[in-house]
């Protein structure tokens, strides 16, 4: 539930976004590496969690490195290439337009939830 709370999804989806970013970092960006004295750089999930923080909660980069231990430019990009990466990874299913079939099965929801014709909600919708 603290989970839940923090980032507004659940544990196992959170798993499975990192380790689909995991699986596609061919830049090597969420690999833990070491500086040139040896020291451990930051873990891979301290990088996606403070770009989830900021992305959940809008928070600025400085107010993510409290949390996270890490500093503002490194929140900055760990959150663009975080946004990048799920673009990469998820775009093509989860954040396309959608086609027919997606908008019979979906007004079809919307039918027996009691909603006939409708596909989308207005606290949903994106003003342009």
């Amino acid at each position: 539930l603290l989970f839940m709370h923090k980032f507004r999804m659940s544990r196992n989806l959170f798993k499975r976004i990192a380790d689909s970013i995991l699986e596609h970092d061919y830049d090597g960006y969420f690999t833990q590496k070491r500086s040139a004295s040896g020291a451990l750089g930051l873990h891979p999930l301290q990088k996606m969690t403070a770009a989830m923080r900021m992305l959940t909660y809008g928070i600025a980069a400085d107010g993510a490195d409290e949390y996270i231990r890490s500093a503002e430019a490194t929140n900055l990009e760990s959150c663009k290439k975080f946004v990048i990466k799920v673009y990469e990874v998820f775009g093509e299913r989860y954040l396309r337009s959608p086609n027919e079939e997606d908008i019979a099965r979906l007004l079809a929801i919307g039918e027996e939830r009691g909603f006939p014709g409708m596909l989308g909600s207005i606290d949903c919708m994106v003003s342009e």
